[in-house]
């Protein structure tokens, strides 16, 4: 069951920072689709910003049923740090994400889209706020934060913001920055309450979280976004947002469910 996995985690509750290095393994959870030969210079980023962050660390890609050989690019890579989850059919980064934490052996987890157009602004910030709260989120408000987007998507996002925090409670400035960190035994405890396969999920981890008593922070991140708004998206999201709320609000399902951590929840739209 959950609770024994937990008390039984193969990493170590503490870690240190010295001269700027981690003392403790990290994995970082990259789920893709449809990148292509970008998957090869994205990857290389983020082994090489790690790379300056911990010598004991993981970079697993999973491969959201990509249609275009994505998988099979990042098999040929070199590093054994490297690994890959594939899967014929595409299901969403909240499924991704999950599927790539069942390798996580690290003791942080950080989550980053594999587009890699998202990333904090300073890696050794996040680590050293790990040793004093139980998540870090980048965040685009963030009065550090580098940001280059349209402005249509800034005006989007502002609004989904919004919504969000009135239907969930979530006080996340930016809940859907592509940049998170966490204490991987903080994620073994959400986990099994996550019911969003698809872009929701950031908000359903955040809304969990806080169920759970965990702490969170916000910090900068540097963002080059040119992706125009995908309306379908946004529609799915919104939807998914509204059955966070009425399973949070009305059904209080989650709060039913923290004690015994089951994953039972058949949702009435399956994306």
């Amino acid at each position: 069951m959950l609770k024994q996995v937990v008390e039984t985690a193969p990493w170590p509750l503490e870690s240190e920072i010295v001269d700027g290095f981690v003392k403790g393994k990290v994995s970082i959870i990259m789920p893709a689709y449809n990148e292509g030969e970008r998957i090869r210079k994205n990857v290389a980023e983020i082994t090489r910003q790690f790379g300056t962050l911990s010598e004991d660390y993981e970079v697993i890609v999973v491969d959201d049923g990509s249609i275009d050989g994505t998988g099979k690019l990042v098999e040929t890579l070199p590093d054994h740090r490297i690994k890959l989850v594939s899967y014929h059919r595409n299901q969403g980064k909240g499924f991704a994400v999950r599927k790539g934490f069942s390798l996580v052996t690290g003791e942080f987890t950080f989550l980053v889209d594999g587009d890699a157009e998202i990333m904090g602004k300073d890696l050794l910030g996040y680590m050293e706020a790990l040793r004093t709260t139980d998540i870090v989120i980048g965040s685009k408000r963030h009065p550090l934060s580098a940001v280059r987007t349209p402005t249509m998507r800034r005006f989007l996002s502002l609004g989904f913001n919004v919504v969000e925090r009135v239907l969930t409670g979530v006080r996340a400035t930016d809940t859907q920055a592509g940049f998170k960190g966490m204490r991987s035994c903080v994620l073994y405890r959400v986990m099994p309450l996550i019911t969003a396969k698809r872009f929701a999920f950031d908000v359903e981890v955040l809304a969990v979280a806080s169920l759970l008593g965990f702490k969170t922070s916000e910090l900068p991140v540097s963002i080059d976004l040119n992706a125009h708004v995908n309306v379908k998206r946004v529609s799915r999201m919104m939807v998914d947002i509204l059955g966070i709320a009425y399973r949070l609000r009305i059904r209080r399902w989650y709060q039913k469910n923290i004690e015994t951590m089951s994953d039972t929840y058949n949702p009435i739209i399956r994306w």
